[in-house]
């Protein structure tokens, strides 16, 4: 098959990836006014993140909507890579911020460009060790090798570790299996994106927070009682179909633990 046909122009990828782009540019502008405590950064530093995060996966929907998948998986791993990175410098944020840290300096340093921060694998470790996120790390690796294979699909395109992967580059050769390939994208797409979001919901449950309660004081009005908690639209619909369509387990989870006024 090759890309120009119905099955691969209308495959439910391309409906996918334009809820995630949607995701991440309506998440990096509501949470813009949260100050990033531990920098000194005037905006929230996970605004800017979100919003390049949000240019690489249009960018994927680019590149598939021309039929380079083997292109888009590297753009996968990077995709990947971001999500660590930001999940990494929130938690390390709030573990070694305090009266007498203030400035956390090994972010405050990245943000700044005076320091790197360290190898992906060092910070996966740190993410995928904390105690603090214990719960939600035994749920997303209950199967050990899911994210493993899927970080060696993205390896194996970026290296061309294998001669078939290059050929899914060319958008005009015929290929039995690039429907199966575009299929194994989806779910590994959607499976950093659930990664990313459940993270993101256990350890900043304010950034769920819808804009009514601050919306009220801007005209002048008494919030409502409990608005604080309130979650935004386009939080609640991410989070029904993906974690709660395809991790039961991980959305039960997170509404245990959550404040906020999820469904």
């Amino acid at each position: 098959m090759n890309t120009n046909k119905k099955e691969y122009q209308e495959h439910q990828i391309f409906e996918e990836l334009t809820l995630y782009i949607e995701f991440y540019k309506s998440l990096s502008f509501s949470i813009m006014g949260f100050v990033s405590i531990g920098t000194k950064a005037f905006l929230n530093i996970d605004t800017y993140i979100f919003s390049s995060i949000q240019g690489t996966v249009d960018s994927i929907k680019t590149l598939l909507t021309n039929g380079r998948i083997n292109d888009s998986y590297a753009l996968l791993r990077k995709y990947y890579d971001s999500t660590i990175i930001n999940i990494y410098s929130s938690l390390y944020l709030q573990d070694n911020v305090s009266l007498d840290n203030f400035i956390v300096e090994k972010i405050d340093n990245w943000l700044q460009g005076k320091e790197q921060l360290p190898e992906y694998r060092v910070m996966n470790d740190y993410v995928r060790n904390s105690t603090k996120l214990k719960e939600i790390n035994d749920l997303l690796f209950q199967d050990k090798t899911t994210y493993r294979e899927l970080r060696n699909r993205c390896n194996d395109h970026t290296h061309y570790n294998f001669y078939h992967n290059l050929l899914l580059n060319d958008n005009e050769v015929y290929l039995k299996h690039r429907i199966t390939t575009l299929n194994q994208f989806s779910a590994d797409l959607r499976n950093i994106f659930i990664l990313h979001c459940s993270y993101l919901f256990y350890l900043n449950e304010h950034y769920m927070t819808s804009s009514d309660y601050m919306d009220s004081f801007v005209c002048g009005l008494e919030p409502e009682e409990g608005s604080q908690y309130f979650v935004a639209p386009f939080i609640q619909n991410a989070f029904d179909k993906t974690i709660k369509a395809y991790r039961q387990d991980i959305a039960k989870l997170i509404l245990d633990k959550t404040c906020m006024q999820l469904e």
